[in-house]
C-alpha cells in the first residue's frame, strides 16, 4: 500500500502546480529588472551605423525601449499604436531591433512608419538577453535615473498604454528642479 501512496502524492502535487500555472497570464511574468538600473549597452543606430546610442544618452528623460524585429508578426500588431503614440511626443521611444537584418528592418520601418526617436541594432541578441527578453515584442519604461519601471511582454495594447504605461510616465516624468 505504501508504495502507491508516495507516487500518488507526488502526482497530485504536480497536478496542483500545473493547475496554478495554467491560470497565470504569461505576459505578467515578473521581471527581476523592474526597479533596477537598465542594463548598459552601446549599439549602433539603425539609420546611421556610425552613430552609437547608450542608455546614458537618455539620462534625465523618461523613455520607452521597444524590442522589435521585421520578422516579428506580433510587432506588426502593436506598431500602429506605437506610431500613434510617438506623434504625441510624450516620451521618446527607442527601438531595439532584435536579431534582424539591417536592410529588412529599414524597409519595414519605411513601409509601416517609424515611431522611434532612434532604433539600435541588436544583431546578436546580447542586449536582449541582458534585458531578459523572452521574445519580441517587449516594451520597457525607463525613468529619468535609468531605472526600469515597467516591462510588458508581448504586444503593447491601447489599454495597457492607457492604464499601465501612462500613469507611470506621469509619475516619473517630472521636471528637473
Amino acid at each position: 500500500m505504501k508504495r502507491f501512496v508516495i507516487p500518488l502524492v507526488v502526482f497530485g502535487a504536480l497536478v496542483v502546480f500545473l493547475a496554478i500555472g495554467l491560470t497565470r497570464d504569461p505576459r505578467e511574468v515578473p521581471s527581476p529588472l523592474v526597479g533596477k538600473p537598465a542594463p548598459a549597452f552601446s549599439l549602433s543606430t539603425l539609420a546611421d551605423p556610425t552613430r552609437v546610442l547608450t542608455p546614458a544618452d537618455l539620462r534625465g528623460k523618461v523613455w520607452l525601449l521597444n524590442v522589435w524585429a521585421s520578422w516579428c508578426v506580433a510587432c506588426r500588431q502593436e506598431h500602429p499604436l506605437l506610431v500613434e503614440f510617438a506623434r504625441t511626443h510624450r516620451v521618446p521611444i527607442i527601438g531595439l531591433d532584435y536579431k534582424d537584418k539591417r536592410d529588412d528592418a529599414l524597409a519595414w520601418l519605411m513601409r509601416f512608419g517609424n515611431p522611434y526617436a532612434a532604433s539600435v541594432v541588436d544583431a546578436d541578441g546580447r542586449t536582449g538577453i541582458e534585458y531578459g527578453v523572452y521574445g519580441v515584442p517587449e516594451t520597457f519604461l525607463i525613468d529619468q535615473e535609468g531605472i526600469i519601471r515597467y516591462k510588458r511582454i508581448g504586444p503593447l495594447t491601447a489599454e495597457a498604454l492607457r492604464d499601465e504605461v501612462m500613469p507611470l510616465i506621469r509619475r516619473y516624468d517630472v521636471p528637473a528642479s
